[in-house]
């Protein structure tokens, strides 16, 4: 269904495929998008609800689901915003499953959202203007602070891979990543206000 044939689409960037679909309606572009990040989507998926068969089912979902959310937002870097996307219907995913203490549905979240230090509120829209908005902080950052965050917490690479990848001293990341976390917690809130 994602895979399609080799086509100029596949030369294209993912802003421009995101252009054209939000012009075209395509789902044919869509689909050239996505089969760029499967891998990314299951990863996440499999990563927060452990099981083959439900991350496959998420792969499914998330395309679906960008099928009407790409009209409604403008996405400035796709990838980044997909595996956040990906990574908040996990979690709302698990937060549902009847199996799941709210016990342990709260030590989730908390987690996740103690990276930032932004509070994830539970209504599916506040979330989805949290992640805008936390996604045009991190756009904001100086450049070596933003290259540090996504490789640390959208990748996940480690410090080490983080020092091998941009050339910068072990202690500056740790510091770009420290300095990052503060601004866009100041960020988030500043801009919070201002609603």
């Amino acid at each position: 269904m994602f895979v399609t044939e080799p086509s100029s689409k596949s030369i294209s960037t993912d802003q421009e495929l995101l252009v054209e679909y939000a012009d075209s309606g395509d789902l044919e572009v869509l689909g050239t998008l996505y089969s760029r990040y499967l891998h990314l989507v299951y990863g996440v998926s499999l990563k927060y609800l452990k099981d083959r068969e439900e991350s496959q089912d998420v792969v499914m979902t998330i395309f679906e689901k960008l099928i009407t959310d790409l009209k409604k937002h403008k996405v400035e870097n796709f990838k980044s915003w997909l595996h956040v996307t990906t990574k908040n219907f996990c979690l709302m995913k698990l937060r549902s499953s009847t199996g799941h203490s709210e016990k342990s549905d709260s030590a989730i979240i908390s987690q996740e959202s103690m990276e930032f230090s932004v509070p994830v509120h539970h209504d599916d829209s506040t979330l989805e203007d949290d992640l805008i908005l936390l996604e045009n902080c991190i756009e904001e950052l100086k450049e070596e602070q933003k290259l540090s965050v996504r490789l640390f917490f959208i990748e996940q690479k480690c410090y080490k891979d983080i020092v091998v990848q941009t050339g910068f001293k072990l202690k500056k990341v740790k510091s770009y990543i420290q300095n990052a976390k503060r601004n866009l917690k100041i960020c988030v809130e500043k801009n919070r206000e201002q609603v």
